[in-house]
This record gives structure tokens, sequence and C-alpha cells, in this order.
């Protein structure tokens, strides 16, 4: 006799008369149990909360939801009671006091920079770049460098609820040995520019690289090596077109800055009398999986031409307000079915943390302040961006970004017992506009614990702090600090 044909017949003990119960009365209890264990479905994991947020196509909220996990992939989700019975788990974590939700995506950023937090603030993107930034990294970068930077932006990152993050960098193959080790998943891409750095010479030995990169680490479960050409106004229109080349040769994604600032538009517009989005699209650059990074300056046409190639869409809120770039029109993006996720640039003065609840709560309201509507973005599609916008722009809308059977079993949870947590009426408001980093609990990325009581399982938090104090010695000596 099945499970389910046990639960039928005792739920008609509560309906029918009491003889047709009589049968079950005489079964020892333990052995009905051992009855229901034998025919239950084998699960290495049950995670069950207060409620499941799934971020599905009907956004379902499950009040006493769990989540059943088998190897690396969700294999069932929905009421507590209902997982509890079909799934026969190795290993359970029960949260009656928090919420379960789908890993947050970081859709941009440049993660070793982590060990310049703060190096230089309150400037201008091209003062920043160009006084502080490539300064320091010419003096600084190396392989090592990079590892321990990537380690410390991974755990804020873990710790914060973040499963998957695109990140531009150099290194980028010791970026993805490092985000392995985290256990996060990474879309990651080794910058392409047009001066030398650390790890190339000229753009020709950087596409060399990446190319090298992209063969080791493409068939990887947690890593998707990306072609990252830094920005139109850092390269030339034949490396712009060999990258695009580089990443099409191998199905890999391009990653690159457009439209950050109104001085690059402007530019652009007086050099090709385009704007940036139509000259890359003019080169061909968007013919093929891309991710473009803030699009702050763009106006119809170029939604348009970003919609009709299907280019997804990082949002950065903070980075753009904190370097006076502007605030992109998110709400007529997303209108125009743009695939809009969220990040949080890197954190050396364009922004100084890897925070997901800080850029939801901060894209909602820049977006009301600036269309004068409170109505604009409310909070369940700044959730949205976060979660399965996110990894729609990415390009991995079918792997990760909800809770569902079959996609990875990337999810968090996030307590609802602290003082801003209560009272609750509302979990999409609650989660954008009252919980923070801070309350995320536990993490799993593909099936595997990464985070257990605010505790990273994977990375040795003490060796990584220590590091990067001794990291940000030397680069606080080799370059002066802003004020």
């Amino acid at each position: 006799m099945g499970t389910d044909t046990i639960f039928r017949e005792a739920e008609a003990c509560n309906r029918d008369a009491p003889r047709r119960c009589e049968k079950w009365l005489s079964v020892p209890i333990s052995l009905l149990l051992l009855a229901i264990a034998a025919f239950a479905e084998p699960a290495d994991w049950i995670w069950s909360g207060r409620w499941v947020v799934t971020m599905d196509g009907a956004r379902r909220v499950i009040e006493n939801g769990a989540v059943a996990v088998q190897g690396e992939r969700i294999v069932a989700v929905g009421p507590r009671a209902e997982i509890g019975q079909r799934y026969q788990a190795k290993q359970r974590l029960d949260r009656p006091n928090a919420l379960i939700l789908p890993g947050l995506v970081n859709a941009h950023a440049h993660v070793p920079m982590a060990l310049m937090r703060g190096v230089a603030d309150d400037l201008r993107l091209q003062d920043w770049l160009e006084k502080y930034i490539f300064p320091a990294e010419a003096k600084n970068l190396s392989a090592e460098y990079v590892r321990w930077g990537t380690r410390l932006g991974c755990l804020e990152m873990m710790l914060s609820g973040t499963t998957t993050y695109a990140e531009m960098y150099y290194f980028e193959d010791v970026v993805a040995e490092a985000t392995r080790e985290a256990g996060l998943r990474g879309v990651l891409g080794e910058t392409i520019i047009g001066f030398p750095v650390a790890d190339a010479k000229t753009p020709a030995e950087a596409l060399r690289f990446t190319e090298r990169y992209i063969q080791r680490f493409r068939n990887d479960p947690l890593i998707t090596p990306a072609v990252a050409p830094h920005a139109l106004y850092t390269n030339s229109e034949e490396t712009l077109r060999a990258s695009r080349a580089l990443a099409n040769r191998y199905g890999a994604p391009l990653m690159i800055h457009v439209a950050e600032t109104q001085r690059e538009r402007e530019e652009a517009v007086a050099k090709w009398k385009r704007s940036p989005v139509a000259v890359l699209d003019s080169w061909g650059i968007f013919s093929g999986r891309t991710l473009a990074a803030h699009a702050v300056w763009v106006d119809d046409a170029d939604m348009k031409i970003l919609k009709a190639r299907g280019v997804g869409i990082a949002h950065c809120p903070s980075s753009n307000a904190k370097l006076a770039s502007g605030v992109a029109p998110v709400v007529r993006m997303l209108a125009a079915g743009l695939a809009v996720g969220l990040g949080t640039d890197g954190p050396a003065g364009s922004n100084n943390d890897f925070n997901l609840f800080e850029e939801m709560d901060l894209a909602a309201k820049l977006q009301k302040v600036t269309t004068g509507n409170p109505e604009a973005l409310p909070a369940r599609q700044a959730l949205e961006m976060a979660t399965i916008l996110g990894a729609r722009a990415l390009g991995l809308e079918k792997e990760i970004g909800s809770l569902e059977a079959g996609k990875r079993a990337d999810l968090i949870t996030v307590r609802l017992d602290a003082p801003h947590a209560v009272p609750l009426f509302n979990v999409y408001s609650q989660l954008v506009y009252a919980l923070k980093a801070s309350d995320v609990t536990d993490v799993m990325v593909n099936g595997r614990p990464i985070v257990r009581d605010r505790q990273a399982l994977t990375l040795d938090t003490r060796a990584v702090l220590a590091k990067a104090a001794e990291y940000g010695a030397k680069v606080r000596a080799s370059v002066r600090p802003t004020p």
C-alpha cells in the first residue's frame, strides 16, 4: 500500500463512521510510521519555515512551507505537512521564525576590490578611476591579492544572502577558484581593457588569457566564465568585436559597462553621432548573450535596441547615486520588458559593500522619488530584481532565481524574530524595507549548506579578515586615500 493510500484512508477516518477505521486502530503507530517511511521519497534536506517566498511564476508565498532538496536540485516546494509526508530527508532545518526564499543574485560587482574598500570616496567616476583606482591597481594587483580579495568579498556576500554573483576583474581564473572554494555561484568575466594591466599587457593578450580561462571552466557546475570588455571608452572597436566573437565562439556571456555617466554619452555622441548603446549595437556587440552594467543614460531608442537584442541590465543604485552618475530609468525599462537585475558594483568608492538588501531598498525609493510616484517599483518588483529577474538578466532563469522543483538548490533563510521584523503584514515589504542583510541565518548553494546560524562553513573567517587587514595596509601605503 502506497503512502498516498495510507493518508487517504487516515483522512477518511475523520469523516466516516468509526467502522471504516477499525483496521487502522489495530495497527501499532510505529508500524504505520514505518510504512509511511518505506514509501516516502528520499531527500537529502528538507528546509521548513514560517513562510516560503517562492518567486515562481505564480509568486506563491506558502505559510508554514518547506523545500525538499535532493543532490544539487530542489525536488519539491509546498506546505510543510505535505513535504514532510512525501519525503524522508537525511537532514532537516526547521526555522519556524524565518522566511525561506531564493538566494539573492548580485548582477554586477568587482569583488576583489573589497581590499580597496573606502580608498577613494566622494568623487566622480572618472576622477575616482583615473586618480585612485587605476594607480592603486597598478601597484598592488597580483594573483594572490585577487584570491584574498575574492575570499573577502565572497564571505561578505554569503553572509548577506547572495548565492550568485556576476563580476568583472583581472586574474579571473583565480576569482573562479576562490568562488568555488566559498561554494558560491559566479558569472565571472575576465576584463579586457585598452592599457596594460597586471595579467595582460595588451588587449590581444587579455583575449588569449580569457580563452584559456573559458576552456578551463566552461563545464563547471558553479562557474560561468564570461568575456568582459570594460567599456566603450576604454576599448577600440577592434577589441570589442574580438571580444564578442570570442564569447560567441564558446557560447559565453559578454559583460560590459554601458552608458554609466552623462559624460560617456556626450563623448559618444560627439565622436560617433550616436549614443553608446547605438554605437555598440552598430558594431554587433549585443549580438549574443550580453549583460550591460548601469545603463543610466539611455533613452527610449536605446531601450528598444536593448530589448530587441535580449540584453540583460544590471542596475546599481548605490553606485550610481554615490558617484552622482544619475538614476537609471528602471520603471521604463521594466515596462519595456527588459530583464533588470540588481548589482552592488565594486566596494572601493562606487559602493562600499555587497549588500543586496540595501540595493533593493534604495532601488525602490529612488524610482519613487525620481518619478514622483510612490507606487513606482513596489517591494515585490524590487525583490524580483534581486532574484528571478537578476537570474534572467544573467541568462540563468531556468536554473536559479526561484524555488521550484527542478531548479538548483540555492536558498536562504531570513530571521523574523528581531525587533525590526515585527509585526509582519506583507512579506515583500518586510524583506525590502525592514529586514537586513544581518538577518540572513542560513545559506545553501547547489544543494550544499555554506552558512549555518550565520557562521561560514566553507571559508576561514579569521584568516580572511587577517589577510584583508594585511593587504589593506599595503594599499594604504601605495596610494593616498581621500580625506
